[in-house]
This record gives structure tokens, sequence and C-alpha cells, in this order.
């Protein structure tokens, strides 16, 4: 594992469809089975990437996240004006800030390697801190959970620490 790119982003507008999950109770295939179909639908989209967005409860410590904490799962892209959103999706725009951004290479299932490096290696050893921002990543088209070689960045939020 290499150290990851330092990356400050503006806010980035995305629509998708939402649920709540857990790490113990994972919906994420529902949730992209229910998505992926309906991506056609969406005007306006920058790019032809994928974004795989969670977003914790903002009182939420790290030390105390386990597989049983809930957390908001996005399955999204990224568009360019929030109006004609297609029936029953939504809009959240990704806070700006600095991020680390990791390659992760691999299923999904082989994803705790790159977690343990990323919170248990990287961040403890560098100058940041983990920001109470969006975590997400972004697939490109083809990206494909099955493939052993399938390639997500990691987008981690940061900032210095005090």
């Amino acid at each position: 594992m290499k150290n990851p790119k330092i990356i400050d982003i503006k806010e980035r507008k995305i629509v998708g469809i939402r649920i709540k999950t857990s790490l113990f109770e994972n919906r994420t295939s529902e949730l992209w089975r229910e998505f992926k179909p309906r991506v056609k639908e969406i005007r306006g989209r920058l790019n032809e990437e994928f974004y795989s967005v969670q977003i914790f409860d903002e009182h939420l410590k790290f030390e105390n996240f386990n597989a049983n904490t809930e957390f908001e799962k996005w399955a999204a892209v990224e568009i360019s004006e929030l109006d004609n959103l297609p029936k029953g999706m939504k809009f959240h725009i990704l806070k700006g800030g600095k991020y680390a951004v990791f390659i992760h290479k691999g299923t999904p299932d082989m994803f705790y390697k790159t977690a343990q490096y990323i919170f248990g290696v990287w961040l403890p050893d560098s100058e940041y801190e983990l920001d109470k921002r969006e975590h997400f990543e972004i697939m490109k088209k083809d990206y494909s959970p099955f493939d052993e070689n399938a390639e997500e960045e990691i987008w981690i939020p940061i900032k210095s620490k005090v």
C-alpha cells in the first residue's frame, strides 16, 4: 500500500438513492441493483463515474465505530445542476475540503485490508486526523465488484491534527 494523494476539492453535487445500513447488515449490493438500471434517467451527468458515499452521524466518534453502527449509504453520480431529478431519487452536496485518496484493488470483500491500512497504519502515523465529512469511493463506468483486479478510489476526509 502506498501513500495517498492529498487532494483539496470544492463541493460536488450528486444524485442517486440512499439507504440506512451497517457493516453487519450490509445492503450495498441491493442499493446498486436498484440504482444502476435507473442511471439513464439522470440528466446533466458530469462524467461516467459512480459514487458510493457513506455519511456518518456527526456525533459518532471514530473509536466507537463498529460493525453495527448505522450510516447512510448512497449510490450516486455527479451532476451539474439539481433540477429535473428522476422520481424517487435524492440529491446531496458533498462538502468540499481535503481528502486522502487511496486506490483499492480487488473485490469489495477484500476491502477490509485496505481499511486496516488506512485507519490502522496510515492515518495514525500521518499529520492528519479524520474529518467529519462524507467518505466516498469513485468507480469507473466499467467497474465490476466481481473482478479481483478492479480498482476504485477511496476518498477519506482529513484535516490537519491540532
